[in-house]
């Protein structure tokens, strides 16, 4: 028990210094942007003569499958890429890259897919297999930095508490969005403002870049400890 309570001092100790804070404080605010995702199930599956798409569960699978696969293949991209590109610039890019293609959706909702000559499942699954990719490879540096910036001894205990944040961040990410679904009265029956809630979620996924600095100064730090 001793050891366990200096091992828990020293975890404090660093998740209260800045050059670990703040870091820790943009990878929460990185996953806690509201998301859409649940309003978009409801148009999803929703019957076509109801507005929706008619997706079944099975279809819903193999593209859930597909985004997996995706994301092994953005792993491979961040390792054969960018692995030696500064943390902070492909955090950076990938967020605004996903940003202006979380507006995708709006393609589905207003049918312009079907005017491109798309099918919406082909579509769907494009969009999903992108975002997946686009998703690990602005993930990774944040692993990272994690990684770097734990200090000998605790890396364990502070690499936990780090994907503790991570997680958390994403509980208050589906609330979020859950709030904004409710405040824009999309349901599993009204689709009417479901082009704003994609937008404003989309939107929304930018502000974490107003904070990017705290990843760019762990970074800089970092490297001067390094020298």
């Amino acid at each position: 028990w001793e050891e366990a309570g200096v091992v828990l001092g020293r975890l404090r100790d660093a998740l209260l210094s800045p050059e670990i804070l703040r870091p820790a404080a943009f990878l929460f605010l990185w996953q806690a942007t509201p998301n859409c995702g649940t309003a978009f199930f409801y148009f999803s599956t929703a019957a076509v003569d109801a507005g929706g798409l008619g997706f079944d569960p099975e279809f819903l699978g193999r593209a859930s499958a597909a985004g997996s696969v995706a994301g092994l293949v953005g792993v491979a991209a961040y390792n054969g890429l960018f692995k030696d590109a500064r943390l902070s610039s492909v955090i950076f890019w990938t967020s605004v890259a996903s940003a202006v293609l979380g507006l995708a959706p709006l393609a589905l909702v207003s049918h312009a897919n079907r005017a491109w000559g798309l099918d919406d499942r082909l579509f769907s699954i494009g969009d999903d297999v992108v975002q997946s990719a686009l998703g690990e490879v602005g993930f990774l540096p944040l692993l990272v930095l994690a990684a770097k910036i734990c200090p000998p001894g605790i890396e364990g205990a502070l690499f936990a508490a780090l994907m503790s944040i991570f997680n958390l961040g994403g509980i208050v990410s589906t609330e979020a969005g859950a709030l904004l679904t409710d405040m824009f009265h999309v349901s599993e029956t009204d689709f009417s403002n479901l082009a704003p809630l994609i937008i404003v979620c989309a939107a929304s996924s930018l502000f974490p870049l107003l904070f990017l600095g705290w990843v760019r100064g762990a970074e800089d730090e970092k490297a001067m400890l390094d020298v």
